[in-house]
């Protein structure tokens, strides 16, 4: 009992850390920073609160971008971590017990070899009708069990055999897991830093064009302390729905982080990944967004875009990076367009940077 009621003390101190640390930063009480902070109370993970500790001695405040980062590396990873070492022990598990199977098989087999070898000595030596018989009597028998003992193999086989197909379609759900936004269900950051590395490098390959479109959404703090936490919710799936209609085949629309968003489109040029920009602009723009709890119309949300084009010697960081500065040009220019590395207000962007 007495150790019980210590547990209970424990984690409710956990707890009581955890909600100190979101009303003395006033975040959200969401699921997510509840988790994040309670895992930060209990020290469980220390690179977590490395991380965290070094962001507040940096920032002074973790932004949900932030929080959503250490979610991202520290606590949802180990959760697909658990899945996968969970469906791997229970692949184990069924290989152990086939080989199991397999090798009572092969004594069985072992077995009746010695006893077709018996009669066979025996037969040699019959001299009368009736032992005769029981020698052939004997032989079938032996021959029923081996029967037996096959077709139990053989059930065991397959019903194995369903069992790892089943283990093989939990694998690739984790997999898909393990490369999506949970609340967005784009490809995550991880999803995308691999894809992006792997197009640039196909594109070199190929001598195929390849452009990267970055996308933040405008004015979002102000949406999301005017209206709260779950309403920007809904603002980030507005925006991830408006990309998923608009990219297609092996364009890869993904969430890079916080509230900025990212498309990798392989043989793409520049001209064409901006008409796939702006379409993606005015269907975001085109939406009403409304607020579940009430039907209150909240009116128009809007998004700025950057464009680039990979160049000879691009790694991904300058891909993005050019890209990123594109958005930045937008962002300065009105916001609620798109703006690409060949036009005059990126250039003076550029310019400007330089002076």
């Amino acid at each position: 009992m007495s150790e019980t009621s210590g547990e209970h003390e424990r984690t409710m101190a956990f707890a009581e850390i955890a909600f100190g640390q979101i009303k003395a930063l006033r975040q959200p009480a969401s699921p997510r920073n509840y988790e994040v902070w309670y895992t930060y109370a209990s020290g469980y993970n220390p690179s977590l609160n490395q991380t965290i500790n070094e962001t507040l001695a940096r920032n002074g405040t973790l932004n949900d971008a932030d929080l959503e980062q250490v979610y991202t590396s520290f606590i949802s990873s180990t959760r697909f971590t658990d899945k996968l070492d969970n469906v791997g022990s229970r692949v184990m598990d069924e290989i152990n017990q086939v080989m199991a199977m397999m090798d009572a098989a092969a004594g069985s087999a072992s077995t009746y070899t010695e006893s077709l070898n018996t009669v066979t000595d025996k037969l040699g030596s019959s001299k009368d009708r009736d032992s005769l018989r029981a020698i052939v009597e004997s032989l079938v028998a032996t021959a029923n069990e081996m029967k037996e003992s096959n077709q139990a193999l053989e059930q065991r086989l397959n019903a194995s055999k369903e069992e790892i197909n089943q283990l093989q379609e939990n694998l690739e759900v984790v997999r898909n897991e393990s490369l999506t936004d949970p609340l967005t269900s784009l490809a995550n950051r991880k999803h995308f830093d691999e894809s992006l590395t792997q197009a640039i490098a196909d594109s070199v390959e190929r001598s195929e064009p390849l452009s990267l479109v970055m996308t933040d959404i405008d004015h979002f703090k102000n949406f999301n302390d005017t209206w709260g936490h779950l309403t920007g919710d809904q603002v980030l799936r507005l925006v991830a729905i408006s990309m998923k209609q608009n990219v297609k085949g092996q364009d890869i629309a993904a969430r890079y982080g916080g509230k900025e968003f990212a498309v990798i489109l392989p043989n793409t040029v520049l001209r064409s990944a901006l008409t796939v920009a702006d379409h993606i602009r005015r269907a975001v723009m085109s939406k009403e967004l409304m607020k579940r709890s009430t039907g209150q119309n909240l009116g128009r949300v809007t998004i700025s875009l950057g464009c680039a084009t990979a160049r000879k010697g691009d790694t991904a960081q300058s891909l993005i990076a050019r890209a990123d500065a594109c958005l930045y040009a937008a962002k300065r220019n009105g916001r609620n367009r798109v703006i690409c590395e060949t036009d005059p207000e990126f250039a003076a962007g550029t310019e400007a940077k330089v002076a």
